[in-house]
């Protein structure tokens, strides 16, 4: 079969159908305007993707009988309260955590090399002084190089002070606008989509219940497991406990990656504080159960069977969209992957109608 027949056949079967040729543009559209738009609209998609999950939150209140905008105003109050929480108490806590573990970097490395010379002493024959030697060289240069990145970081935000102004009073703005006004601006979508839109509002419904129950339940996995992360942590006495803690919360945002990267600042800060005693035996065990319990308590009782999707295709989606869009693509691999399934179960196939040069010939009878 050559090229062009091939095409025709592809054509034929998957946009016979004109409502597939529409959604399949209205993709390709939106796909360039997040590429070459994201940035200019990052405010707007921030506050698109916070009402959305907001949305759950009043509806929930408008069915227990309050007035919808009783209900938006409550769940707005309660974003401004979280938001506030964040911004004035947990992101200052977590710097200060940091800069402090900047500032005894010093003595962090010369602890690493009290472990490792008892580590040469227990296993002469595997560690040798010159493998401590280079490996506190290697350390000592990766967290100067921290140390610069950091410093770099923090100079630099200075100028886009301005810039998280915007974000701080925008975004707000703009979710209180989407959540009060949300059945008049899906009305004005609708308006400038064709009348026959069957297959988009299946997609639709198949996506919206996914994706919702996938982004709130992500937001509460991550806040479960950062505050008993954190209450584990302060238990056991490990210094620096909310800034691990918010690392394991984020940590669940990537399928089963997250958990062993997550594992290593966990155990080099509780080995250097503690050396190879019992006491760093009782953080790993319980790091390890506490991602027993998340990967088998509660990311069941949370998702269900809300994302079916296979290992493979889970890592895979994690890898590609991360690469494409950074932490937010990493954020939204699983529903984008969701997406991606749905439209191949759901797009119609024309399986009888084949282009007219291909048709077989009709026998006489």
């Amino acid at each position: 079969m050559t090229f062009k027949a091939l095409m025709k056949r592809l054509v034929s079967r998957y946009f016979s159908d004109e409502e597939a040729i529409v959604l399949g543009g209205l993709l390709i559209v939106g796909l360039l305007v997040v590429l070459l738009f994201g940035s200019m609209l990052a405010p707007f998609f921030t506050a698109l993707i916070i009402a959305f999950v907001l949305q759950g939150g009043v509806s929930w209140l408008e069915r227990c009988g309050l007035p919808r905008l009783v209900a938006v105003g409550l769940i707005f109050i309660l974003f401004l309260g979280v938001l506030l929480t964040l911004a004035l108490i947990v992101l200052p806590l977590v710097w200060n955590q940091l800069a402090h573990l900047i500032q005894e970097i010093p003595d962090l490395l010369g602890r690493s090399r009290i472990l490792l010379e008892e580590l040469r002493d227990r296993y002469p024959t595997i560690i040798t002084p010159d493998q401590i030697q280079r490996w506190i060289s290697t350390a000592g240069n990766e967290f100067s190089l921290l140390g610069r990145r950091l410093l770099s970081l923090s100079l630099n935000s200075l100028g886009s002070l301005l810039g998280v102004v915007i974000y701080l009073v925008l975004v707000p703005i703009l979710v209180f606008f989407m959540l009060k006004d949300r059945e008049r601006l899906i009305g004005f979508l609708l308006s400038l989509l064709p009348k026959k839109r069957d297959l988009m509002t299946r997609i639709w419904w198949e996506m919206d219940d996914q994706i919702a129950n996938f982004i709130r339940g992500k937001f509460i996995e991550i806040v479960i497991v950062a505050v008993v992360s954190w209450v584990t942590f302060w238990a056991l006495g490990l210094p620096y406990a909310t800034l691990l803690a918010l690392i394991v919360g984020l940590s669940v945002l990537v399928p089963y990656i997250g958990a062993a990267v997550a594992t290593l600042p966990i155990a080099a800060v509780a080995g250097l504080t503690f050396g190879f005693s019992d006491h760093f035996l009782w953080v790993m065990v319980a790091y390890a159960i506490l991602q027993a319990l998340d990967g088998n308590v509660l990311v069941p009782v949370l998702f269900s069977e809300a994302v079916n999707l296979h290992p493979v295709a889970i890592i895979l989606a994690v890898l590609f969209f991360g690469g494409i869009w950074g932490f937010w693509g990493i954020f939204f691999a699983i529903p984008l992957a969701t997406l991606l399934k749905a439209l191949m179960f759901a797009w119609p196939r024309n399986r009888d109608r084949l282009p007219p040069e291909e048709m077989p010939e009709q026998g006489s009878s």
